[in-house]
């Protein structure tokens, strides 16, 4: 018998470091072609492409065609599941760690404050 996850189980779709940074990174742009996230996150195209296939998939991620420019590029956005999937990951690693977020300098209690987090490299 497979034991019931935990209320601190972490997410295995954003427990893999690049895909919690395409997330965050997400946080903070809002949204990124798939040049930008490669060049930023500093991966091949079969990479990113397999862990946006995953975040996809998870529906976290959401895409459009953005046919603008000389060529057609694919937006990546992060979804309001995706956001909230990232909000309880992070509360989930706070309490794994022991943090009270509502201890924190300035008594905010939400995990991730939107603009004060955005991840830039």
């Amino acid at each position: 018998m497979t034991p019931s996850p935990s209320k601190t189980s972490l997410d295995a779709v954003l427990h893999q470091p690049i895909r919690t940074r395409v997330v965050a990174y997400l946080v903070g742009r809002r949204e990124a072609t798939f040049t930008e996230l490669k060049q930023v996150l500093q991966v091949s195209d079969g990479n990113l492409e397999s862990h946006l296939k995953k975040l996809l998939a998870a529906k976290y991620v959401a895409t459009r065609k953005d046919d603008r420019g000389a060529r057609t590029q694919t937006v990546y956005s992060l979804t309001k599941s995706g956001e909230a999937a990232l909000r309880r990951y992070i509360a989930n690693l706070q309490q794994m760690l022991g943090f009270d977020a509502r201890n924190r300098a300035g008594g905010s209690a939400s995990p991730l404050p939107r603009g004060k987090l955005a991840w830039n490299p």
